[in-house]
């Protein structure tokens, strides 16, 4: 049996997502984060040594990893018309994006959640100072890095209606969770038209929205 140890609001759901689409019986298992800090509650961490999600485990086997889990599950299920043939231009943009979305976009994005956080919770002592900094971070590093990337991503989404190319893949999957962390925390927006599009694409799916009710209420964190 293969079990889901879901993480509310987290890159869990992109698991999820991807279960749904193809057809997989799994159980999922609900963890809430500790209000404190936001990290996973205690009894993750008995699960995983790093106590992070996406956290799956298929019999003997516990995986971790968004991209390492994905690519497992098409290794051993089959990859029902959710990877591009090798070989081919589309699975090259498949590989791009199933590793941009971490490797590159969530890297920037993940520091702009620690400045939101800086901004928010440092002592009312030090605000203006901390401040200053956090300021300074936006306007020489995240912001411009994250208008780069998606610039990167609406000229991909107006060549092709799909990340890989043509077809919905799991790279679309991969991205559905880093597509959300920008709208709430890197300024996209209605000035990026093709990534609305894909939005618009995306939550008309209906195993996204199977998996979106069992979620529930999805709220990412924006500090």
């Amino acid at each position: 049996m293969i079990t889901l140890y879901h993480l509310e609001n987290s890159r869990s759901v992109r698991i999820l997502w991807l279960l749904e689409e193809m057809g997989l019986d799994y159980e999922l298992q609900h963890f809430q984060r500790e209000q404190e800090n936001s990290m996973a509650e205690a009894r993750f961490k008995q699960l995983h040594i790093l106590g992070k999600a996406p956290l799956l485990s298929d019999g003997d086997r516990m995986i971790a990893e968004s991209g390492a889990i994905i690519e497992y599950l098409l290794d051993t299920y089959g990859d029902r018309g959710l990877r591009p043939a090798a070989g081919t231009d589309a699975r090259i943009r498949y590989n791009y994006w199933l590793h941009a979305a971490e490797g590159s976009i969530m890297n920037v994005n993940s520091m702009a959640l620690l400045l939101n956080r800086f901004d928010e919770r440092a002592p009312w002592l030090f605000k203006p100072v901390i401040r200053l900094m956090t300021s300074k971070a936006r306007a020489t590093y995240t912001g411009p890095v994250t208008r780069l990337l998606l610039q990167s991503m609406e000229t991909a989404l107006q060549q092709q209606p799909w990340f890989a190319g043509d077809d919905f893949s799991a790279a679309d999957i991969q991205m559905g969770y880093t597509v959300r962390a920008l709208q709430t925390r890197g300024g996209l927006d209605a000035a990026y038209p093709a990534c609305q599009r894909w939005i618009t694409q995306m939550e008309a799916r209906l195993a996204y929205q199977s998996a979106m009710e069992k979620n529930g209420d999805f709220q990412l964190l924006k500090s």
